[in-house]
């Protein structure tokens, strides 16, 4: 069986930086996957199954790009976004953000998935 979550809520830019600080703290060590869907060059999966370290942006004037950086106690894989232009969040039935979606100035879009709760049945 197969989830579908629809990319809804759009973060705006002034709080992205507050936004990923408290992500990145509330989720470290959670397992994501990081996926490119680029209508030019095709979709691509960068990295499946590795644990969030950290997401930092680094606003227009200061970078203008956001990192995602991933490993246990020290970053082992980074993915920068240049110039980006809308970050927004799907969310499961729970109201918990599962997915963040980061719109660069091309169009291309990075998914940043994170790995499914652990839910336990009652019965």
């Amino acid at each position: 069986m197969t989830n579908t979550i629809a990319i809804s809520k759009s973060i705006p830019q002034e709080q992205w930086s507050k936004f990923f600080d408290q992500f990145s703290s509330d989720h470290l060590g959670r397992h994501i996957e990081i996926e490119i869907i680029d209508s030019k060059l095709g979709d691509e999966e960068l990295i499946k199954n590795a644990p969030l370290l950290a997401i930092i942006y680094d606003r227009v004037g200061k970078g203008d790009n956001l990192a995602i950086e991933v490993g246990k106690d020290e970053m082992t894989y980074g993915h920068t976004i240049d110039s980006p232009k809308e970050v927004s969040t799907g969310e499961n039935s729970n109201g918990e953000i599962v997915v963040i979606q980061i719109e660069d100035a091309t169009g291309r879009k990075t998914l940043i998935k994170l790995e499914a709760a652990i839910v336990s049945i009652s019965t």
